[in-house]
């Protein structure tokens, strides 16, 4: 049986509702490899909880949604989203199934140890009761997808019930990971997904590597039915495409420290714009900015971030 975290004071339904996992993040001090690391430093990492975590330092009410293992590091990893300002009522912890664990080997990429984990347990049962029908904005990415079939299944129950129910919108960030599923078996499991949302987040390069496309304009034209997409050019700029017009805003010049983190941010920032009314000019000035802030630190939700 999952036991649910404890409940936020505030009964309101969040202007943004985050779903997928988080874990723990195991990572040399500094950019000594994995092999040789004698000093590392315990933080976490997540996509979905880097979003609403950004969402929560821009002034927008944010939820995450996940399972934690009902162990000392699920319980870290809740304390932590929590003290981002993020509203985590609706996050279980699983007393049989771990909390996932990955490791960050510099310059050599990540090693996952999430098979079985809590997270990937969960189901459209495990969600019944969160109300994503009535949040202005469910955000969503291809992470949680590749992480078990009923997983999968939990992503196409939350698009259905929030697309029926027609009040919010689905966002949904395509993150591919190459560790998790290769391109050939991700690419028409995300393009489906992304023809079925409302707002679509992709990087260039994971659109060329996915569907072959070369150009923000061929994107839009395979991920036709969303009222935004949002296609990032890494420090080029971002395009935003919608049935009213085609805006382009380039990146914030960055001497970047690291990379990790930089596209939930943009969202983020993307997102509550969105909730402000911005236009799309400002709306992708906004998720630059962000971006800029963390390629700028070794944290995805820099503590300094708050606005």
């Amino acid at each position: 049986m999952n036991h649910p975290s404890p409940a936020s004071a505030d009964t309101a339904v969040p202007a943004v509702i985050a779903l997928g996992e988080t874990m723990v993040l195991v990572t040399p001090h500094d950019a000594t490899r994995l092999a040789d690391a004698d000093d590392v430093r315990l933080t976490i990492g997540g996509a979905e909880s880097n979003v609403a975590a950004h969402v929560a330092a821009l002034g927008q009410r944010a939820a995450w949604v996940s399972a934690l293992g009902d162990d000392v590091l699920g319980h870290r990893v809740h304390r932590t989203v929590t003290g981002q300002g993020v509203d985590t009522r609706w996050v279980r912890f699983a007393p049989d199934a771990p909390t996932g664990v990955y490791f960050k080997d510099p310059g050599h990429g990540v090693h996952y140890y999430r098979a079985g984990s809590a997270a990937s347990r969960m189901s459209p049962e495990s969600v019944a009761e969160v109300p994503f029908e009535d949040a202005e904005i469910v955000h969503v990415s291809g992470i949680t997808p590749a992480l078990s079939a009923s997983c999968a299944a939990l992503i196409d129950s939350v698009i259905d019930r929030v697309t029926t129910a027609g009040r919010g919108s689905l966002s949904f960030d395509a993150n591919h990971r190459a560790a998790l599923w290769p391109a050939s078996v991700a690419a028409p499991v995300l393009l489906d997904l992304a023809n079925r949302s409302d707002i679509v987040f992709v990087g260039l390069d994971e659109a060329e590597t996915l569907w072959g496309c070369r150009t923000a304009d061929e994107v839009r034209a395979l991920v036709a039915a969303p009222s935004h997409l949002i296609v990032k050019d890494g420090d080029v700029g971002a395009t935003e495409f919608s049935a009213a017009d085609t805006v382009f805003v380039p990146a914030i010049r960055t001497e970047v420290v690291e990379a990790v983190g930089a596209g939930d941010a943009f969202a983020a920032g993307w997102l509550a714009a969105k909730l402000h009314g911005r236009p799309p000019e400002e709306r992708l000035q906004a998720g630059h900015r962000r971006a800029h802030l963390v390629l700028q630190s070794t944290e995805d939700v820099p503590v300094t971030a708050v606005e």
